[in-house]
């Protein structure tokens, strides 16, 4: 490769390091709102599968970015599914992804901060967000959630909580956890 070229990759493949390192740096001093990151199809598959999700189920995906796990839900398994992103751009990515996927009728996408939404209609959760932020969602999984919903995370764990199932791969581990015993908006109800 010629001495320019190789100058300008450098500087390029440098920069875009750099970019990277930045960005999440930036992002690691606010783990309420990472950065978005695409999970790889391969996990994305995982996940779905370790929750065992069928044709019932309806999957929410906090902090959705370009749509792949809701609408893998729909496509692969029928489930409905519900996408809650912040940043409006890619949840018209999103819908689009949807359209093209023809399960338009099955999936939501819904611009709105994921710390305030409603998620109690979820029978599974699927979360790849920082472990400080998993940390932070707890209060309102066991609040919202019923007690036999799955809640699906890529990369971080939830502090406090052991996964009942795990699958390893290239791309990293998926963690399938169940609601602490006890613990979900149903078992909270008083009974006669």
């Amino acid at each position: 490769m010629p001495s320019t070229q190789r100058l300008w990759f450098r500087l390029t493949t440098t920069g875009l390091s750099l970019a990277a390192i930045l960005t999440v740096a930036g992002c690691a001093k606010n783990a309420d709102y990472p950065p978005w990151w695409w999970t790889p199809n391969s996990r994305v598959e995982a996940m779905l599968d370790l929750a065992e999700v069928t044709a019932e189920d309806v999957v929410y995906d906090l902090g959705s970015g370009d749509g792949r796990i809701v609408i893998a839900a729909a496509t692969e398994y029928g489930a409905r599914g519900v996408g809650i992103e912040i940043n409006p751009e890619l949840v018209a990515m999103s819908e689009q992804r949807a359209r093209e996927a023809q399960v338009a009728d099955r999936v939501q996408f819904v611009s709105a901060d994921f710390w305030h939404a409603d998620i109690s209609e979820a029978t599974v959760v699927t979360l790849y967000l920082f472990e400080e932020t998993n940390e932070k969602l707890k209060p309102i999984l066991i609040e919202q959630l019923d007690p036999d919903a799955r809640v699906l995370t890529y990369r971080y764990k939830i502090p406090g909580w052991t996964p009942k199932k795990q699958t390893k791969g290239f791309w990293g581990t998926v963690y399938l956890y169940a609601l602490p015993e006890g613990r979900g908006s149903k078992s909270a109800a008083p009974t006669k």
